[in-house]
């Protein structure tokens, strides 16, 4: 009970801020300008799926306080006109502007309530997504400050609108820096479901980055879809680099399932290269213990590598498990 009127406390302040509504102009860059510190915002369509970008205190869903302090506020800081979109995905974009230079993005779900303490809140109304993306790509380069590169690569991966997909594609290409490259493709595999895959393959494929293709390991990892598994299953098996292979085998073995427990135990029996043998057994130990423990006994049992054989006695060890400790004993005392 105190813990939740602690929560209840902390959710209750909230800083009233000054709120002004404008139209869209037709230029987001000339808009956006403040010569003193200001906020500006507005709504767009987000991709479908679970939109919880707010604030919480000790487990309770606020608003955000934009300036300092703590992160937790609730409250309502917004026009009381009909900006709301009727999508539930509906999002929003926050640029913090100082000396008519946007300093931060931060992104929001369309029902969080935000605190600008104090500084003026310009909402602009009616931002098509060709516009909104078309300035967000402006602030996604080497020499823009941290908190609006990072909050831009977010914004524009959140846009419903298929031209996001081409926008993270060109930012994730070779002739890119490597830091935004490597955004771009998280946000394939976060945020854009299916239509993230095709660049997520073809970089898989064709990059000769072995970093690069990591970075694409990982964003696979994240993905929903099911066709996510059969690219992993390829980079375990195919990828030239031993580090990618195995990278492959780890983010599978958080996948489970039978498929891909089974590309797993093709790479212990026939990958050349005795590191990423290794790594795969360690993958083994991290499916769940029905799936992986009967296949660390049958690699601690038949495998001729004697460094493999090793790791899988380890993580049999490690498991705790009945069976595992079962199979140690008789193999000791036999």
């Amino acid at each position: 009970m105190k813990t939740l009127a602690l929560a209840l406390a902390a959710c209750s302040a909230f800083g009233a801020s000054a709120v002004e509504t404008r139209p869209y102009s037709g230029d987001l860059a000339s808009e956006i300008r403040s010569a003193t510190p200001a906020w500006f915002g507005y709504v767009f369509e987000g991709t479908p799926g679970d939109h919880g970008n707010c604030c919480q205190d000790h487990g309770q869903r606020c608003g955000c306080r934009l300036e300092g302090g703590s992160s937790e506020v609730t409250g309502e800081a917004r026009p009381a006109g009909p900006v709301r979109l009727e999508d539930d995905a509906a999002m929003e974009v926050l640029f913090r502007v100082e000396s008519n230079r946007v300093q931060k993005i931060r992104v929001f779900s369309r029902d969080c309530s935000l605190d600008s303490g104090g500084l003026p809140l310009i909402w602009i109304a009616n931002v098509p997504a060709a516009a909104s993306l078309a300035y967000l790509r402006t602030f996604v380069h080497a020499g823009s400050p941290g908190e609006a590169l990072d909050g831009a690569v977010l914004a524009i991966s959140q846009h419903a609108d298929a031209q996001a997909d081409a926008i993270l594609e060109d930012l994730a290409r070779p002739a890119q820096p490597a830091t935004i490259r490597e955004k771009a493709i998280f946000w394939m595999g976060a945020a854009r479901g299916a239509r993230g895959l095709p660049a997520l393959k073809r970089i898989l494929t064709t990059d000769a980055d072995d970093d690069i293709r990591d970075k694409a390991i990982f964003a696979l990892s994240v993905e929903g879809q099911p066709e996510a598994i059969d690219l992993l299953i390829h980079a375990a098996r195919d990828d030239p680099s031993a580090h990618v292979r195995g990278q492959a085998l780890f983010w599978l073995a958080q996948k489970a399932g039978q498929r891909a427990a089974s590309a797993i135990v093709d790479a212990i029996e026939n990958d050349p290269d005795t590191e990423v043998k290794k790594r795969a057994v360690f993958a083994l130990s991290q499916l769940p213990k029905d799936e992986g423990v009967p296949k660390l006994i049958e690699i601690a049992r038949s495998q001729r590598n004697p460094e493999v054989r090793k790791q899988a006695f380890f993580w049999l060890g490690q498991s705790g498990d009945p069976r595992a400790l079962a199979f140690i004993e008789h193999t000791i005392t036999r």
